[in-house]
């Protein structure tokens, strides 16, 4: 193993030109540069200068650590200062996972100035995990989990973002828009469209449908927001759909589902201490409002 204190001796006299001077910049005696080379040439059996009256002469073995020094101290200080920025939360990473479908668009509008703020954080955000995401928040295979069903475990924390209202989409020409609230059994003759998420997860079915013993006539899924309000828009469907999205398409209008149906996307996030630019995130998330 190569020492370190040779390369930096060695960088130095090639900087300021003599040894002296060198040895004041590495804050050591001219005797202790003297003898850090003298035991690295013993060590490895070389010479690494020699001395032409009052100068200093490398051979090919001091061109060549010279060499060595000007490629590897410059990425092991950088290596330092990151590590230094780690210590400090200014750099990372943060994983994101989504269990919130029409979210993508509020979080681009937060990840934006993050980026900003935050050149040295990386991010990546997912929504692979189909409403797995709390199992691979656990697992720390993700950082954040937006939610909007927050589940309560132990070293889990959840922050409220921001409050919604899901209201019922429908064509402005549909006979419900009309209607100043629907009931369940308004949906009995209507086609509802989902993202592909299963019923029981659906606040629709779980606080609307079901609780009144209701179906509608047929369920269908999609992909996409999108794609979604243009069926709706369209009128061959209805659909459960967060407040903020309704003015997303031309023809659509919101109708409220019975009482209201009141929500909240949470951020849930492992308990224990974070970095700063972690707690900036947060931060961010939660002034960026719909």
């Amino acid at each position: 193993m190569i020492d370190l204190q040779p390369l930096a001796i060695l960088r130095e006299i090639e900087r300021s030109g003599s040894l002296t001077q060198a040895a004041d910049k590495l804050c050591l005696t001219q005797s202790a540069v003297s003898h850090a080379i003298r035991r690295f040439e013993a060590r490895h059996g070389v010479r690494l200068w020699e001395r032409e009256g009052r100068r200093l002469r490398l051979t090919p073995s001091g061109d060549y650590l010279l060499g060595l020094a000007n490629r590897v101290l410059p990425q092991l200080e950088h290596g330092a200062s990151v590590l230094e920025d780690y210590a400090r939360g200014r750099r990372g990473a943060i994983r994101i996972g989504m269990e919130c479908h029409p979210c993508q668009d509020w979080l681009m509008r937060v990840i934006d100035p993050f980026l900003a703020a935050w050149p040295d954080v990386d991010i990546d955000v997912t929504s692979a995990f189909q409403f797995g995401g709390l199992a691979a928040l656990l697992g720390h295979e993700i950082d954040v989990l937006v939610t909007p069903d927050p589940i309560a475990r132990p070293r889990l924390d959840y922050l409220p973002v921001f409050d919604y209202e899901l209201v019922l989409a429908v064509a402005e020409a549909h006979p419900l828009a009309g209607k100043a609230r629907v009931e369940p059994a308004d949906l009995a003759g209507e086609t509802l469209v989902t993202y592909p998420v299963a019923p029981e997860r659906l606040d629709i079915y779980t606080r609307f449908l079901v609780p009144a013993g209701a179906l509608p006539r047929r369920h269908r899924t999609v992909e996409t927001t999108d794609l979604m309000l243009r069926l709706v828009a369209s009128g061959r469907a209805v659909s459960a759909t967060p407040d903020w999205l309704v003015g997303e398409v031309a023809g659509v209008r919101a109708v409220r589902l019975g009482e209201g149906i009141a929500k909240s996307i949470h951020l849930g996030i492992r308990t224990g201490p974070r970095p700063d630019y972690f707690t900036g995130f947060v931060d961010l998330a939660r002034a960026v409002a719909l």
